[in-house]
């Protein structure tokens, strides 16, 4: 939390893939058997597999990542439609599609394609992988390979894909020669109809559709983005923000493909009920709007020591900052004031426990902060974590506090190579953090709050980034709060992401949005109200919070850290979440008027500029 340089981007690892590596990997695919084109004479029983190779249909069948394909009407190879895919960051732009194959049968896949280092492959073949590709292509250009499926093999992917950085790729007459797969269906499923919402709540949507001949099951989008998979014809969308408009869809699948999307069914979700606690998460206490700061009670620096007694009464959730272990890994965590050789005019132990009763008697709540910048927390065994456990209880209990805020920085949390599903964690100290938030939790009950402070690095670039990346090479603290986070969504109180001390960060417009202005925050708190595909992954979405869930982090002060905004950019800021104007060239995918409020480092950073972060806040919510 204290100030500290940017943290520099993940993808380091994609950065250095140059044209070296590139032509490593040509020389790599080039030596593997089967890769040379064959006659374009196919048996007489063969027949083309892929539905909609020319993209007539649009992306009817195609499934692209993170959303990188479009369709356009030229350039084209033939016909009045092909691909256009555009690789951004860590994304290569690869557009696929599932077929049905027969077991030890040959196959021929070829296509034409446009632009450089453009990729064409067949995975899943049950023998040899393969693919090909050229290094530059201005103008179309055929690509052909080959492969035998296994024994065992039904179904493979196609798929084609650009390169990181080399901008946008076409592809059209993507074609698959070989045995139809078995009998089984050919053609993807007729468009769903007869889509209808009902009982709908301020958090949740159930949807119900006609039944179509031949799907073998439905998936259902929420404002064109892919939400959920339903195998019959009716399904609950949950996590949705009170009093705002979604646009649904549905569509069909069976082996052949899927199917165009649906009419659209436009649903606006019900109020929700002002400083509520609809997920459990220890709120019902705090007002619609809240102010929520740190206090330095550990530690002295430039900003002055301020007395518990003497915060004003704006702010409603103070954040004792910090408690710390004993050593990284022992679990252990303790709370020691700052001394008065460092803060001469600290109050007393008896003075700060009477402090923080008059606080919780005037309505505020008072927590614990663990972490920062110094305090490195990795509960990598669970003799960690019941320590942990037990030595947040004593504090807790010590001072009769309110709750708990976990500030995890640096190294605390990162992923484990093989850790690559969010919602089923399995690195040690992600694992044993969870356990041991779910035990204080049903320790201390529903009025327990539990907050956390992660840094945009460990949650929104988690929509670039996740973990070390299939590549491999990319820091392993990439979204590696996202986990934790979704496992305690239900207790979770508060949700204040660090907007400052923070690099660039890729937004739902597929745009890098920098520290200092409104867009900024406007495009991170998006994210988190909105919910967004893990490392691109269309079927891997981090689900959103409620509004009231959500508050802004920014800095009191130039001194508290970087991306300091005036009030005026915070003013704007709330304007875009809450009333949708004044947004700038930031579209937002919703209207939050129940937006929780706004968090700052630190309230002794806010004295020391004269209040301004606090006014602000009171001038805007009254």
């Amino acid at each position: 939390m204290p100030f500290h340089p940017p943290t520099p981007p993940c993808p380091e690892a994609f950065v250095d893939r140059s044209r070296p590596l590139l032509a490593l990997l040509a020389a790599t695919a080039l030596a593997v058997p089967g890769l040379t084109a064959l006659s374009s004479a196919a048996h007489a029983a063969d027949a083309d597999v892929l539905q909609n190779g020319g993209f007539e249909s649009g992306l009817s069948g195609w499934t692209c990542s993170a959303s990188s394909g479009t369709t356009v009407n030229s350039p084209v190879h033939s016909g009045s439609s092909a691909l256009q895919a555009t690789p951004a960051g860590s994304d290569d732009a690869q557009c696929a599609q599932t077929v049905s194959v027969q077991p030890n049968s040959q196959y021929t896949l070829a296509g034409y394609v446009r632009g450089s280092y453009v990729y064409l492959g067949a995975s899943g073949t049950g023998t040899t992988d393969v693919s090909t590709w050229t290094q530059s292509a201005p103008d179309w250009q055929k690509l052909s390979t080959t492969f035998t499926t296994g024994p065992s093999t039904t179904k493979v992917t196609v798929y084609t894909h650009g390169w990181y950085g080399t901008g946008a790729y076409d592809a059209d007459d993507l074609s698959l020669t070989g045995p139809g797969g078995g009998g089984g269906t050919t053609q993807p499923p007729a468009v769903p109809a007869g889509l209808t919402a009902s009982s709908v709540t301020s958090s949740s949507v159930a949807l119900s559709w006609s039944a179509v001949s031949g799907a073998t099951g439905y998936a259902v989008y929420r404002d064109g983005v892919k939400v959920q998979s339903a195998s019959g014809t009716s399904a609950t969308v949950t996590g949705l923000t009170a009093s705002t408009a979604y646009s649904f869809q549905v569509t069909a699948v069976n082996d052949a493909g899927e199917s165009a999307k649906s009419a659209a069914v436009v649903v606006t979700t019900s109020t929700g009920g002002s400083g509520g606690d609809p997920g459990g998460g220890g709120s019902a206490g705090l007002p619609a709007h809240a102010l929520v700061g740190y206090l330095h009670s550990s530690f002295a620096n430039g900003s002055g020591y301020t007395r518990l007694a003497d915060v004003p009464d704006s702010w409603d959730v103070i954040d004792l900052a910090f408690a710390e272990p004993t050593s990284p890994t022992s679990g252990d965590v303790e709370f020691t004031r700052c001394p008065v050789t460092d803060c001469p005019n600290a109050e007393s132990d008896a003075d700060f426990k009477a402090a923080i009763k008059a606080k919780q008697a005037a309505g505020k709540k008072v927590l614990i902060s663990i972490g920062g910048q110094n305090g490195q927390v990795q509960l990598t065994t669970t003799a960690a974590r019941d320590a942990f456990v037990s030595s947040v209880e004593k504090i807790i209990d010590t001072y009769g506090l309110d709750g708990l805020d976990i500030d995890f920085e640096g190294h605390s949390l990162s992923l484990d190579t093989s850790d690559t599903d969010f919602k089923n964690p399995t690195t040690p100290v992600i694992v044993n953090l969870i356990s041991a938030l779910k035990t204080l939790k049903a320790e201390y009950g529903a009025k327990f709050m539990l907050t956390m402070a992660p840094e945009t690095f460990f949650v929104q670039n988690g929509y670039q980034y996740y973990g070390t990346g299939k590549w491999g090479g990319q820091d392993p603290r990439c979204g590696a709060y996202l986990p934790v986070i979704y496992a305690l969504r239900d207790d979770l109180t508060l949700l204040h992401v660090q907007d400052y001390n923070s690099g660039p960060i890729m937004g739902l417009d597929n745009q890098y949005h920098s520290m200092g202005g409104a867009d900024f925050h406007i495009a991170m708190t998006d994210m988190l109200l909105t919910g967004f595909p893990v490392a691109g992954d269309p079927n891997n979405v981090f689900p959103p919070l409620r509004p009231d869930q959500v508050a802004i982090g920014m800095p009191a002060s130039t001194n508290a850290g970087n991306g300091y905004v005036a009030p005026s950019e915070v003013t704007k800021t709330l304007d875009c979440l809450t009333k949708k104007t004044g947004c700038g060239s930031y579209t937002t995918h919703g209207t939050w008027p129940d937006l929780r409020g706004l968090m700052t480092w630190s309230i002794n950073w806010d004295r020391y500029s004269n209040w301004e972060f606090q006014k602000t806040f009171d001038g805007y919510f009254g």
